[in-house]
């Protein structure tokens, strides 16, 4: 009886979990935690990370503003080879979701969002 208990919560604790794939094409390396794809829109481009990294506790909070940090980064830097400058990233069209690793300790998320030029 206790055998079944016990790898019942070797299993949960070991769980691993994935983000939300909001692309299935190929991402480029932007940093060492940080993969991106970015696709043309008539009115800018579309942005999508994976990015992840090791939390000893996973915390959400932390590891949603790190990815929105990466994001928003990411989409000036893009701007900045095109010689173009962006709208303010809304975040409240940032789509985010989030996975972990209960092995390795890495937590990861993936993002999307729009990116708009500026006027």
């Amino acid at each position: 009886m206790k055998r079944p208990i016990i790898i019942g919560i070797l299993s949960l604790a070991t769980a691993c979990t994935t983000p939300v794939g909001y692309s299935n094409a190929p991402l480029a390396t932007y940093d060492k935690d940080t993969e991106y794809r970015a696709d043309d829109t008539p009115t800018g481009f579309t942005l999508t990370i994976y990015h992840s990294r090791y939390q000893f506790f996973p915390e959400s909070d932390a590891i949603a503003q790190s990815c929105k940090s990466a994001l928003t980064s990411l989409a000036h830097d893009l701007a900045d080879k095109r010689g173009r400058k962006i709208s303010p990233v809304n975040e409240q069209r940032i789509k985010i979701s989030f996975g972990r690793n209960g092995v390795s300790g890495v937590t990861s998320c993936s993002a999307t969002a729009p990116i708009e030029w500026a006027s």
